[in-house]
């Protein structure tokens, strides 16, 4: 018979082996022992037996030479198969690369996670910079175009729950205002679209559409993205163009996951 007292060593032993993961996945491409251990908060030896554990599953991968640690090949068919069965992934794949291709402008979906957006998948177009965007990155809500299309599906006090004020500046041009946000988010609301200008980065803006799911609600969010210069120097015919696209994209995606 399993005791409460083993079921809590388990669950701790599994909480522990998920934070060393993401520890790894923190931004740096390898780390120390000590380094793993900082990140997570764990004893230097708790830390080391966990990542020898890891390593022996193929769920991490050790440096011959320098002894580093980083997150290895062997767990990316279980983030593949996640990425891949997720409906608005597959819903989303194809409508996006098309849309790239033919705006040349970079090109996402993203769902709601807690209180951060997460893509699921990206695609460069040939007048963006190398975007570093990849399917499990995350960004906040309320300071990109996809997020506060996500916020749509949300109250005010739904959303000042979620967010506590004042909102994180990333830019001087960040919205850190919930009765601004909330303006914006009813012309989201509106005109089924939103626009972002250098909120998150200084020299990109973003144009963004909601996706629905067969039950109206919103589900996930697409986005256009480029340097500020490009979008911004466009002709108000081209703007309206681009606009249409990625409501007709949105729009696309929701039909395929069911929506009418």
């Amino acid at each position: 018979m399993v005791t409460r007292a083993t079921d809590a060593g388990t669950n701790q032993s599994v909480e522990r082996a998920v934070s060393v993961l993401r520890a790894l996945d923190s931004g740096r491409a390898e780390l120390r022992v000590s380094d793993v251990a900082e990140i997570t908060g764990l004893g230097s030896s708790t830390t080391s037996r966990l990542l020898s554990t890891l390593e022996r599953l193929d769920m991490v991968e050790r440096d011959p030479v320098s002894n580093l640690y980083r997150l290895s090949l062997g767990i990316l068919p279980l983030a593949a198969t996640a990425t891949n069965r997720h409906p608005v992934h597959r819903a989303a794949r194809m409508v996006l690369q098309d849309l790239a291709t033919r705006t040349g402008l970079g090109a996402n979906v993203a769902v709601r996670r807690g209180d951060e957006l997460m893509f699921l998948c990206n695609f460069e177009g040939t007048r963006t910079p190398k975007s570093y965007t990849q399917a499990g990155h995350t960004a906040p809500l309320h300071a990109t175009s996809i997020g506060k299309c996500l916020l749509t599906g949300l109250t005010p006090k739904e959303r000042r729950t979620l967010l506590p004020e004042p909102l994180a500046a990333h830019t001087d041009f960040t919205t850190v205002s919930h009765d601004l946000l909330d303006t914006e988010i009813e012309t989201v609301r509106r005109t089924g679209y939103a626009v972002e200008a250098e909120e998150r980065a200084l020299g990109r803006a973003s144009l963004a559409a909601p996706v629905r799911d067969a039950s109206g609600d919103v589900v996930a969010a697409i986005s256009l993205w480029g340097p500020t210069s490009l979008l911004g120097g466009h002709t108000e015919s081209q703007r309206q163009a681009l606009t249409r696209d990625v409501i007709e994209a949105a729009d696309a995606i929701s039909q395929a996951l069911g929506a009418i």
